[in-house]
């Protein structure tokens, strides 16, 4: 078909029968598929299943047939090519997805590089900020002693030597002064070396803590934890510690009273020396409430004098160990271990307003956050609503994670590592998403009794408790 569209063959209407050469092939057999001449079709076509037409008749039909054909061969033709630049323009677009993500990648490197570097500088800058601090007092120190060395043997060496000693009166009376100014340097105090010493631990106490986790791209957090380590008048027997309306810390124990440390770790006073303290909180009128170890709640006036209010409580065989919190409606909250729930009351005292279920686990450390509240239990920080539902929950936080609200709004965490005494401090948002670490694996002397108490002073410090010594961090 392909010769005679290109002209390399003829075809002739008709053709001279090869039996009888003087007769054209006017027939065509569509049995034989072949053209015969008339007395060919008479000799050969006759019988019955040969069906003869007129040649011409059927160069008609079969040309029509051809154009039909070529009509839908150029009709395939043309849905192929449609698909081979379908194909094409798949590979483009794919090709500009590749290119797109190779320049993104591009650019993301880029930003990463720029930020690490940003970052590399900061951190830097701050070991050299608090070491360059550290070292201006150290070299302030040795200036100054320096300075009195330098005069303390000019002095003597002009005193001590005989061979300059004047003899005329003038001379003398000079000479006189100078021993006298040598006495005076010689009365000073022997070089202290507790200054420099404190002076180079706040250098030395800088390390770098390189991130492990997921956020390795933050490079990590320069750590500088210099805590105040204060021992507490009674051992082993902190039971909770709370911020005070005016700044300061108390914290309460079930040996008796409720000790009050400043920001500076300074013991200014022991209140309620006759009260086994189980938990103490505040209400917004300034006034105690007292949870003590047999699960009563007493209110006090600052001067400590007893309201001999009546809270309907669970005794300690019904409820187990209690803890108590007080939130910002002064609403007061106690929960019960062994009761698994947390009884909700007014500051008018009587039966429980409310009670919020604890599904699950045990409300063994209670902190009140916003509209919801903080639960401690294990190795577990749970967030849950007045309702009792847990709304975030982060486990695997050390042997025993304990909470508090930060002056930011914040929650800060205190995870233990209780068998080698260490203990890390971290900030966390309100969807408890990890947002920093502020100290991390701080060394404290490891107490008998596994308790602990996490809380922030108003100006900032961070206060961390044990069963007998209280730490601030500054």
């Amino acid at each position: 078909m392909s010769e005679i569209l290109s002209g390399k063959m003829s075809v002739r209407r008709y053709r001279k029968c090869k039996k009888h050469p003087q007769d054209d092939e006017e027939c065509f057999c569509s049995e034989c598929r072949r053209f015969a001449c008339f007395r060919c079709v008479v000799m050969e076509h006759s019988n019955e299943g040969h069906r003869v037409i007129d040649a011409a008749v059927y160069e008609s039909s079969h040309m029509k047939s051809i154009e039909d054909l070529k009509s839908k061969a150029d009709k395939k033709r043309v849905c192929f090519q449609k698909y081979v630049d379908f194909i094409d323009e798949q590979k483009e677009r794919v090709s500009n997805v590749q290119k797109q993500c190779t320049d993104d990648i591009n650019k993301a490197y880029e930003e990463s590089v720029r930020q690490l570097t940003e970052k590399k500088e900061i951190l830097i800058g701050e070991v050299k900020g608090t070491t360059e601090r550290v070292k201006k007092d150290l070299d302030e120190m040795k200036k100054s002693t320096q300075e009195h060395f330098t005069h303390l043997t000019t002095i003597a060496d002009v005193v001590t030597n005989r061979t300059k000693i004047p003899l005329d009166m003038d001379a003398l009376a000079a000479h006189d002064n100078l021993c006298q100014d040598l006495q005076e340097a010689l009365k000073q105090e022997d070089p202290d070396y507790k200054q420099p010493r404190q002076s180079s631990k706040k250098g030395k106490s800088v390390s770098f803590k390189r991130n492990v986790g997921l956020d390795k791209l933050a490079l990590g957090k320069i750590v500088n934890a210099v805590a105040n380590n204060i021992a507490l008048p009674t051992k082993n027997s902190m039971e909770d510690m709370v911020a005070t309306p005016d700044g300061r810390m108390a914290v309460g124990c079930s040996t008796c009273g409720v000790e009050i440390f400043s920001a500076d770790g300074q013991h200014q006073h022991t209140v309620f020396k006759d009260v086994k303290i189980r938990a103490v909180g505040f209400l917004s009128d300034d006034r105690y409430v007292i949870l003590d170890c047999s699960n009563n709640i007493t209110l006090y006036t600052l001067e400590q004098t007893n309201l001999t209010v009546i809270f309907e409580t669970l005794s300690h065989d019904e409820g187990g160990f209690a803890n108590l919190i007080v939130d910002s409606d002064d609403q007061i909250y106690v929960s019960y271990r062994k009761g698994k729930k947390i009884q909700v009351f007014s500051p008018a005292g009587g039966k429980a307003i409310r009670e919020i279920p604890c599904e699950g686990y045990e409300p063994e450390k209670i902190t009140s956050y916003n509209d919801y509240m903080i639960i401690s239990f294990g190795n577990t920080i749970r967030l849950i609503d007045k309702q009792g539902v847990v709304k975030y929950e982060l486990a695997k936080l050390g042997d025993f994670p304990y909470a508090a609200v930060s002056q930011w709004n914040t929650i800060l965490i205190a995870s233990l590592n209780h068998d080698v005494g260490l203990v890390s401090i971290d900030e966390y948002t309100n969807e408890l998403k990890h947002v920093q670490n502020i100290v991390v694996d701080y060394k404290i002397e490891k107490p008998e009794r596994e308790w602990y108490c996490l809380q922030q002073y108003r100006s900032g410090e961070i206060a961390f408790c044990t069963s007998d010594r209280l730490y601030i961090f500054h």
